[in-house]
């Protein structure tokens, strides 16, 4: 009994850290990031850095309640700021290319990213099993349009 829980408490501990690990740290992200990220957010005091690529840092923090995200090249250099948006605030225009080449597809999550070449609106859009992402304009022209891979699986799969 006692060799259980000495073994649960290893396993435990062991979670705990690969858990504290995985997540990493401000610490993580170099400092040309981490400034480029306080000029641009300068309000903004709590981030968790995270890699996204082999060339880019993304953080992940909150202003006025909303989550957002951004991410930053390994020199400093601002590439993309997205965050969650409701479907009220959706343009109206935007609301209408849905309706018109999206027919019955729900919405599953909306958001607005913000980037150098200016602001796309993106969503996730699913119909039955069938899940799609489109990035539109503000205009409600679709600049991009791609079925997405985490396409669900028949339950006897």
């Amino acid at each position: 009994m006692k060799k259980i829980k000495i073994l649960g408490a290893v396993l435990f501990a062991a979670t705990i850290g690969s858990s504290i690990y995985a997540f990493g740290t401000s610490e993580d992200a170099p400092q040309k990031v981490k400034d480029s990220f306080a000029q641009k957010f300068p309000s903004v005091k709590k981030v968790k850095w995270d890699k996204e690529n082999e060339t880019e840092w993304e953080a992940e923090f909150k202003m006025k309640g909303t989550e957002y995200s951004a991410n930053f090249l390994e020199d400093g250099t601002w590439q993309e700021t997205e965050h969650e948006i409701k479907k009220n605030a959706i343009p109206a225009k935007v609301k209408t290319t849905l309706d018109t080449e999206f027919t019955g597809y729900k919405i599953e999550e909306a958001e607005l990213s913000e980037t150098v070449k200016g602001s796309v609106y993106e969503f996730e859009l699913e119909k039955g099993k069938e899940k799609i992402e489109v990035n539109m304009d503000s205009n409600g022209k679709v600049v991009d349009n791609k079925m997405s891979k985490d396409v669900y699986k028949d339950d006897k799969d």
